[in-house]
């Protein structure tokens, strides 16, 4: 049973009648931006940048748009559960690609709180604007079915209800039921504005009216406007949640140090180390993401070396005094903010990060120092892809030591600190100051 209802059938403040007013066009774009994501597997950020209707719509309705696609993500399973409930057959194989269309729909009347003949008529037109008139009869009645009882179901479901059955079950067999579910629950809420700022952060909170964490992070709410904040402009600041600022933390003083960056992109750990007075090397295996980290630093007015090189064989110049391992993953810890990550990820893509994980850190322990420190994190919420590589990495490097971390290095935080003295963050922590993502970092140092 639901262990938590209210939260998870509250709608956003507004929501309502910014809903109503949207017109079909943001409709049909949302459409097209689910199909890129769950029929040709497009990450949903490369969908947003990729579509030219977008942008041309009104920025209200733009707003309507990424929130009709976020919700339908973040509650998926229980959308499709509701439909389940309604369709004893899937739809004609000609006609499956309107799954969408219904998944929107009940997103709006379910979770949204758009008025449901809004919902239906626009439902049906878009269907019927699709070449598909044939299940407009078929469409017309599940969602009005689900107007009147789509509320009730959800009331029995649970929070993990809403994502992929194999991420829900690994969870559950990871952190037990009851986490698993807040874990879920977490990651349906949107989340706040984290940002990292270059100096004077006391200062930078007071101009972006922003709560200052114990970590240095600004906090505030998230209107969309990102670009006309204060401070951009002129490279104050740049936007980072609080979990993935603190792996740089455990590094502490960095100052004249020899830094390696590996798997920098998109640098906001490497501005970071750049603040910090690193003489940093980024390095990043696509030159695509390599580029955006330059760019970022640029609008920051940063600088740090580049290189376009695979870490597992890249020749560097010399040896670091400290790394911070970045290492590409699943990146089921950022479902806040990447809601599209569940149904674009399977167990087997698991095994196989975790695979390259051991890879890269058996390369970065070799470019490292005796006497040096490296950081390793993940943003994963999978024990594989964290406390699994922290424990195979010391087994296979008899030279690299623990350095536990303390509560201190990281705000008072000490919930975030496991028995290992590792660091494991999860969506559902914090939540008095508004959660934040999930991450996994330990640190070592070499013998020396």
């Amino acid at each position: 049973m639901n262990t938590s209802k209210t939260s998870s059938t509250a709608k956003p403040a507004g929501t309502k009648a910014a809903a109503s007013k949207s017109v079909s066009a943001s409709r049909s774009v949302a459409y097209d931006l689910l199909r890129a994501v769950l029929s040709k597997r497009t990450p949903l950020d490369e969908a947003l940048a990729a579509h030219d209707g977008l942008a041309k719509l009104p920025e209200r309705d733009r707003g309507f748009t990424r929130m009709l696609v976020g919700t339908t993500l973040r509650r998926l399973g229980q959308i499709d559960k509701m439909l389940g409930r309604c369709m004893s057959k899937p739809l004609p194989r000609k006609a499956e690609s309107m799954r969408e269309v219904l998944r929107m729909a009940v997103a709006e009347l379910v979770f949204l709180g758009v008025a449901p003949h809004a919902t239906v008529d626009s439902a049906v037109t878009l269907i019927r604007s699709r070449g598909y008139e044939g299940i407009t009869g078929l469409a017309n009645a599940v969602l009005h079915k689900i107007a009147r009882e789509g509320t009730g179901w959800l009331q029995s479901m649970d929070a993990r209800d809403a994502l992929p059955d194999w991420l829900a079950e690994r969870w559950v067999a990871a952190y037990g039921a009851e986490t698993a579910n807040a874990m879920a629950e977490a990651c349906q809420l949107e989340p706040t504005l984290d940002l990292s700022v270059k100096s004077d952060p006391e200062g930078w909170a007071k101009k972006l009216e922003a709560k200052l964490l114990a970590t240095g992070t600004l906090r505030r709410g998230f209107d969309g406007s990102i670009e006309r904040l204060a401070g951009f402009a002129d490279g104050a600041w740049w936007v980072q949640d609080l979990a993935a600022a603190l792996p740089v933390k455990l590094l502490g003083d960095v100052s004249g140090k020899t830094v390696f960056d590996l798997c920098c992109a998109p640098g906001g750990k490497t501005a970071q180390l750049v603040s910090g007075g690193g003489e940093v090397v980024a390095v990043d295996r696509l030159a695509a993401r390599l580029r955006r980290t330059e760019r970022n630093l640029t609008r920051l007015g940063l600088a740090a070396s580049t290189v376009e090189a695979d870490v597992t064989t890249w020749k560097a110049p010399g040896l670091a005094d400290v790394i911070l391992l970045d290492a590409p993953c699943s990146s089921t810890g950022t479902i806040r903010r990447h809601p599209d990550v569940p149904w674009l990820k399977a167990t087997v893509d698991i095994d196989s990060l975790a695979k390259l994980q051991d890879r890269l850190l058996d390369a970065a322990a070799k470019l490292l120092k005796p006497g040096g420190m490296m950081v390793y994190c993940v943003c994963s919420l999978e024990p594989e892809e964290g406390e699994a590589r922290a424990a195979a990495l010391l087994d296979r490097h008899k030279d690299l030591t623990r350095k536990p971390i303390m509560a201190a290095e990281i705000g008072g935080f000490a919930e975030l600190i496991t028995a290992d003295g590792d660091l494991r963050s999860r969506p559902d922590l914090l939540a008095s100051l508004g959660g934040l993502d999930g991450f996994f970092a330990t640190r070592v140092v070499k013998a020396g």
